[in-house]
């Protein structure tokens, strides 16, 4: 039998369903989503809730010449389902196929790119303005989670938008989460909200508040029979009068809370808010989750799961993994907090994915969560050494990018004492282009007075925190996504020489002076180079391996020695070739005017990486054992060419 779903090429399609055929639908949808990222993984408690929402809005506003705009994309795959992607839905996060974020390239009804949060409004705002002064007439819709309302640039977009007056729709899509619980006073305002729906004078003012729909534009019959008619009055009355007032003394009309799972409500409301002229807040209020118990009942943990049995709701694991190189930061970081009173945690929004979760079960007062606002999280860590104490700042690399200015001029400049420690550096895989941490070499060894290090295993992650503890100013520790080696750890924390590198195989500096070649590899890269040495050696081939350690300070002698003695390096990072630790080696070598060596980078070009698994992304652009090989071969051929 031929589902409603599949029926389903575009928003047309969908306009002409009733009521009945949209409940059914949106329980395919939820199907669909939960069969289909139980694959791979994906982010699944946030799409299941807007499931609704979304129908909602592509049913009432004309898309895509209404423009739809997404904040983060965490809830796009709805959006997908309902725009033509659903027959290739199946390739979602997969090599080639679908993004599990918003592209623009993608699809039309994709308006604007989306994964980092609180961007929509001003994306938004700035496409209102771009259609009025073209005099064009279409609406513009930002879609924002209650969570990412604790970002500074949507606060500083609604500021914005109170002022320019334009005709503006911003749906507040409030679940009372980010991916962990959402934090600060706004997100306690709108709790407070929600909470003020079960009180007696709630109820005692329902009857008052069934003339307040005049405040709302008529729609004809239909809007005055909906089934919703009287709650929406009433709720519309209710946050004209007291708990909306933060958004309208700013300038903005503000409407809710409404159901988000109600669709009678969600089609009457929209049909009447967009007759609205300015611009307009409106709440639903959804579960993340919805229609699937599992979800429901631990929403971060299924925020964005791996791989699950979606029979059983059970999350695919192998009991045999070694631990996550965030678990042993989270791990160590609690061990060296025990035992110095002066260490702190910071994290923004990402209690569980940093780790951090640990540290405020262990000492709740030293751990700060500052909901998804990167900057302060930055200049708050500085205020904080300047107070005497050691702030451990754990984002992930990709959104360490945000912070940038508050990192040169809020720590560099007064060369405070702070930890900046960035999980998942380097490529991160399904997630794809914004994801990769990719850039954070570069951004922080350009900044004076940094130290920018990573580590070759889980066990020197350990190590290499002790140390940047210990350090004075401030220190940048990167270390990718996944698990780890499975390297043996010891009970033992000590402190490594700073800008000393690791030399691994041979025993000696004079022995690695003599071979053909020097492999100089940096953080995860350094399993990679040991394994191509290893096999090079079979071939007769002796090759110099270094784990580098510190991509600013250098080890500046152990590098010129191999240069000079061997005549041939290779470097290869797990980062952009521009800026990162191939590009300081080179830089030294011209610094001390060594021109006769042959140096080969091995990085990532000059481009945005596209999503897909690891394995795949690591061949294709070289960050291999097998790619190292064949450069190595090249140089030395080349070189006896040559001659």
């Amino acid at each position: 039998m031929t589902s409603i779903l599949d029926t389903i090429d575009g928003p047309e399609q969908l306009r002409t369903l009733t009521i009945p055929q949209m409940e059914l639908l949106a329980k395919e949808i939820r199907r669909e989503i939960i069969e289909k990222v139980s694959v791979r993984g994906g982010h699944l408690a946030p799409n299941l809730g807007v499931v609704e929402l979304t129908m909602a809005l592509h049913y009432v506003f004309n898309t895509p010449n209404d423009l739809l705009v997404w904040d983060i994309g965490h809830q796009a795959y709805v959006h997908k389902l309902l725009t033509g992607r659903r027959e290739r839905f199946h390739t979602i996060r997969q090599f080639g196929g679908l993004s599990g974020y918003l592209r623009r390239d993608e699809s039309p009804y994709d308006t604007f790119g989306a994964s980092h949060a609180s961007t929509s409004i001003s994306a938004a705002l700035g496409m209102a303005a771009a259609r009025d002064l073209q005099g064009e007439r279409h609406k513009v819709i930002a879609v924002i989670g209650d969570g990412s309302l604790t970002g500074g640039m949507a606060l500083e977009a609604i500021n914005n938008a109170g002022s320019l007056k334009k005709n503006l729709i911003i749906v507040l899509n409030d679940n009372d989460k980010s991916i962990s619980d959402n934090v600060g006073a706004l997100s306690q305002h709108l709790s407070n909200v929600r909470r003020m729906q079960t009180t007696p004078s709630y109820r005692r003012l329902r009857e008052m508040a069934k003339g307040s729909i005049e405040r709302l534009p008529v729609v004809g019959d239909k809007a005055r029979e909906a089934a919703g008619r009287a709650e929406t009055s009433f709720k519309q009355f209710m946050m004209h009068s007291k708990s909306g007032a933060i958004f309208e003394e700013l300038g903005l009309k503000f409407f809710g809370p409404f159901d988000g799972h109600d669709l009678n409500t969600m089609l009457d409301v929209f049909e009447n808010v967009k007759m609205v002229d300015g611009p307009v807040i409106v709440q639903m209020v959804t579960k993340k989750g919805k229609g699937w118990e599992v979800a429901e009942g631990d929403s971060t943990t299924w925020h964005g799961p791996g791989a699950y049995d979606y029979k059983t709701g059970v999350i695919k694991k192998n009991a045999g993994d070694p631990p996550s190189y965030t678990e042993v930061f989270a791990n160590t970081l609690v061990s060296i907090a025990e035992k110095n009173p002066k260490v702190v945690g910071i994290t923004a929004a990402m209690e569980e994915g940093t780790g951090l979760k640990k540290l405020r079960q262990r000492f709740p007062e030293r751990y700060f969560d500052v909901g998804i606002a990167e900057q302060h999280a930055v200049t708050f860590a500085g205020g904080l050494a300047v107070g005497g104490l050691t702030p451990v700042v754990a984002i992930y690399s990709t959104f360490m990018q945000r912070a940038i200015d508050q990192i040169i001029h809020d720590i560099c400049v007064q060369n405070l004492h702070v930890v900046f420690a960035m999980d998942r550096a380097g490529l991160v895989g399904e997630d794809g282009q914004t994801q990769h941490g990719v850039f954070d070499i570069a951004f922080t060894r350009m900044i004076p007075g940094m130290k920018v290090m990573a580590p070759k295993d889980e066990e020197e992650l350990r190590n290499m925190l002790y140390t940047a503890v210990a350090l004075d100013g401030p220190v940048a520790l990167r270390y990718p996504r996944g698990k780890g080696l499975g390297i043996p750890m010891t009970n033992d924390l000590h402190l490594l020489e700073v800008g000393k590198a690791e030399l691994l195989s041979p025993d000696t500096i004079e022995t690695a002076e003599q071979q053909d070649v020097a492999i100089l590899a940096y953080g995860s890269m350094v399993a990679q180079a040991e394994l191509a040495a290893k096999e090079l050696a079979d071939e007769g081939i002796h090759a110099a391996v270094v784990n580098a350690r510190w991509a600013k300070p250098l080890d500046e002698d152990m590098i010129l020695r191999l240069a000079q003695g061997t005549k041939h390096l290779v470097t290869i990072e797990d980062h952009v070739a521009t800026g990162g630790f191939g590009s300081a080696v080179l830089e030294l070598l011209e610094q001390r005017n060594i021109k006769d060596v042959e140096v080969t980078v091995i990085a990532l070009p000059d481009k945005f990486v596209e999503h897909g698994a690891l394995t795949i992304l690591k061949e294709l652009y070289g960050l291999s054992s097998a790619h190292i090989k064949d450069v190595v071969r090249a140089q030395l051929n080349a070189h006896t060419l040559a001659k």
